[in-house]
């Protein structure tokens, strides 16, 4: 399991600029990256300990992450 936080600009690097665009002018995406960054913290802070978790929810909170990044991915295509 890994603890290093998959922030967008690192999953995206070579979509930071459109991204940063979509954000200022889409809300829809705006919505997303801010729901993916919280979920991404809060998976961060259970793995850490910071914040433990049981696994299903773990389970839950990382479907709910892939969901968001196939989402904002998406976007990114269009």
């Amino acid at each position: 399991m890994s603890h290093t936080p998959h922030e967008l600009i690192e999953e995206f690097p070579d979509q930071v600029d459109a991204m940063h665009t979509l954000k200022e002018n889409d809300a829809h995406f705006a919505k997303l990256y801010d729901e993916y960054h919280v979920i991404n913290r809060a998976i961060h802070r259970a793995e850490t300990d910071v914040e433990p978790t049981d696994d299903l929810h773990m389970g839950e909170m990382r479907k709910q992450r892939m969901v968001l990044k196939d989402q904002i991915a998406a976007a990114l295509r269009a």
